[in-house]
């Protein structure tokens, strides 16, 4: 496994914060990327779906107002249809998202951070 360990997040976000927390109190060195500034590409996001093992609307903030006025619910959208729109609006992506080597998790809660840690 891959030591560097990188946190894909919108650094407003609580629980964002609070991952971070964890991870600066491991001493674990970890990469913060805030996907607003760096945008993920279709490519990205298809490549931490697979780490996570989830599929684009596993990750889809569906409380979100934009998906409801979308009707992303609703519609029968294929994943890479949910890809494109999701990587167009990053707010409704789930966050925040960590990746070590191989391996990701969706860090709600928070302490999900503690997957990819060292025991």
């Amino acid at each position: 496994m891959s030591n560097k360990i990188t946190v894909y997040q919108k650094p407003t976000c609580g629980t964002c914060k609070s991952t971070l927390d964890l991870l600066k109190e491991s001493g674990e060195e970890f990469e913060a990327v805030n996907y607003y500034e760096v945008p993920l590409t279709e490519e990205q996001l298809r490549g931490l779906l697979v780490k996570l093992g989830l599929t684009a609307r596993d990750i889809l903030r569906s409380g979100e107002p934009l998906a409801h006025s979308l009707g992303l619910a609703e519609r029968p959208l294929s994943d890479d249809e949910l890809i494109k729109i999701m990587v167009e609006n990053p707010d409704l992506i789930q966050r925040p998202i960590v990746v070590r080597g191989d391996e990701a998790v969706l860090c709600r809660p928070a302490e999900n951070v503690k997957k990819l840690l060292p025991d």
